[in-house]
C-alpha cells in the first residue's frame, strides 16, 4: 500500500463518560503527528472532535478540518488548523474528507460518526474506493456494532470477506500497523444472486 498521507477520523463532538475516550483521542492525535500522518477530520473544536485536533497540532502535525456552513455558524469551528474547508452541506462534505484521506478511522461517538464511517464503509464495499477502514474500538465501545454486523454475516445480508476487510483494533499501535498492512480485496457485494 501507498504511504498514508492522511487519515480520516470520525468521532463524537461530545467527549463521552470514559477518560479512556479522552485520553485514546490524544494519543491518536500526537502518534498521527509523530508519523508524519496528516489528520482530516470535522472540523469542530468540541468533544472528542476538538481533543484529537488539539493534541495533533500540539505535537505538529498537519490537521484539516472539513465543516458545512450550518455549523461554522453554531461557533463550534476550530480556529487554530492548518486548514479548515466549509462546505455546503454534510454530503460535500463526506465527499471532500474522502477525497482528502488515504484511510478512514471511527472513533466513538454517535450518529453523526456512525453515519459517515458507514457511507465510506459502503463505498468500498461498492468497490468505489480501495482505503482501509477501521473501528478504534476503545474500551469495547464498538463491541455492540460489531454483533450486528457478525449478525449480518451469518443471516447472508454481508460476505465473510467484507466483514474481515473491517479493521478492529482497540490501541493506537495496532490500529495504525493493521491500517498501513491493509491490503484491498474486492469481494462481489451481492450473496446468493441467481
Amino acid at each position: 500500500m501507498a504511504p498514508l498521507r492522511r487519515i480520516c477520523v470520525f468521532t463524537g463532538s461530545s467527549p463521552g463518560r470514559r477518560d479512556d475516550y479522552r485520553i485514546a483521542a490524544q494519543s491518536l492525535g500526537v502518534a498521527l503527528a509523530g508519523r508524519g500522518t496528516g489528520l482530516v477530520y470535522g472540523g469542530a473544536n468540541v468533544g472528542l472532535m476538538g481533543i484529537l485536533a488539539n493534541a495533533a497540532l500540539e505535537a505538529g502535525g498537519e490537521v484539516i478540518g472539513v465543516l458545512p456552513e450550518s455549523l461554522v455558524s453554531h461557533e463550534v469551528a476550530h480556529p487554530g488548523l492548518t486548514e479548515l474547508h466549509t462546505v455546503d452541506c454534510m454530503h460535500a462534505r463526506k465527499a471532500m474528507m474522502v477525497e482528502l484521506s488515504d484511510a478512514f478511522v471511527a472513533m466513538p461517538g454517535g450518529f453523526g460518526t456512525i453515519d459517515e464511517f458507514f457511507e465510506v464503509l459502503t463505498w468500498s464495499q461498492l468497490g468505489l474506493h480501495q482505503k482501509p477502514c477501521a473501528l478504534f474500538n476503545i474500551a469495547g465501545y464498538f463491541d455492540p456494532l460489531l454483533e450486528f454486523i457478525d449478525g449480518a454475516v451469518r443471516e447472508r445480508f454481508l460476505a465473510e470477506s467484507q466483514r474481515d476487510a473491517l479493521i478492529v483494533e482497540g490501541d493506537v499501535p495496532a490500529l495504525l500497523a493493521a491500517i498501513e498492512a491493509f491490503q484491498p480485496v474486492y469481494v462481489e457485494k451481492w450473496l446468493d444472486r441467481e
